[in-house]
C-alpha cells in the first residue's frame, strides 16, 4: 500500500484505460482526427474526459463555460453528459481549430448544446457578466492561453453559482511548475495561479494528477 499517489508506468495507465475508459466512439474518432495534427498536445486525454463527465453528473450541471475549445473534444465530451436542455458557452480565438469541433458536435447530435463564441474570452465572459448571468452558471474548464488563466478564474468564479465546479487544466505542466529553474511566463502563470488557489478562500480546493494536472475549484457558499 501507499500513502501518497501511485507513480502511474505506462503498463499501469494502459491498466487504469483498459479497466476505466468507456470512451464514445465520436469522442475516439475525434481523438484519433486531432492526432493527426501538429498540436496534438493540446487535447485533453480520454480518461480525463471521462472524469469531467462524471463531474458534470455528480453537481447536476446545465449550464456550462469553456474556455479554449481547440478541437472541441473537451467540450463534446461535455456536451455529452449534459441533460437535453443542458448547455456550453464555449469561448476560443481559433476559427480553423473549432471548425473541426463543430463537425463532431454536429455529428455526435449536440450542435444545439454549444454556443459557440469566437473571441477573446476575457471579452465573452466580461459579456456574460454584463448580460446579468452572475452565479447562473454550473461548471467551468479553463484550458486556453496560460498567461491568463488568472484573469479567466476571476470571471468564472463570479459567473459560478455557490456549490458550482471551476476546473483549471495543465496546472502541473509537465512537471514544470514544480521546479523552481523554469521560470518562462506559461510556467510562472500557472505557478502563480496554484499558489493563488490554496490560499483562496473562496474555495474548496483539490489539485488531482490526472492528465497534465486537473484543479477543482468548488465555489464557497
Amino acid at each position: 500500500m501507499s500513502n501518497r499517489t501511485l507513480a502511474i508506468s505506462e503498463s499501469i495507465y494502459q491498466y487504469l484505460c483498459d479497466h476505466s475508459l468507456r470512451e464514445d466512439p465520436i469522442l475516439k474518432e475525434l481523438r484519433d482526427h486531432t492526432y493527426d495534427m501538429e498540436e496534438r498536445a493540446m487535447q485533453i486525454a480520454p480518461e480525463q474526459g471521462q472524469f469531467m463527465q462524471m463531474l458534470i453528473k455528480l453537481i447536476g450541471a446545465k449550464n456550462t463555460i469553456e474556455v479554449g475549445v481547440f478541437t472541441g473534444y473537451s467540450s463534446l465530451a461535455i456536451a455529452l453528459a449534459l441533460p437535453e436542455d443542458g448547455r456550453i458557452v464555449a469561448c476560443d480565438v481559433n476559427p480553423q481549430y473549432t471548425s473541426v469541433a463543430e463537425k463532431f458536435w454536429v455529428s455526435a447530435g449536440v450542435r444545439e448544446k454549444i454556443d459557440l463564441r469566437i473571441g477573446p474570452a476575457r471579452n465573452t465572459l466580461s459579456e456574460l457578466i454584463s448580460d446579468g448571468l452572475t452565479g447562473t452558471f454550473d461548471f467551468a474548464f479553463i484550458d486556453a492561453d496560460k498567461v491568463n488563466y488568472d484573469h479567466y478564474y476571476e470571471l468564472c468564479l463570479e459567473l459560478i453559482r455557490p456549490g458550482g465546479l471551476i476546473t483549471v487544466d495543465n496546472v502541473l505542466w509537465g512537471g514544470a511548475t514544480a521546479d523552481d529553474s523554469i521560470n518562462d511566463t506559461d510556467t510562472t502563470s500557472i505557478r502563480a495561479l496554484n499558489d493563488k488557489l490554496h490560499r483562496d478562500e473562496r474555495i474548496d480546493l483539490s489539485l488531482v494528477p490526472i492528465g497534465d494536472g486537473l484543479t477543482l475549484a468548488m465555489k464557497c457558499g
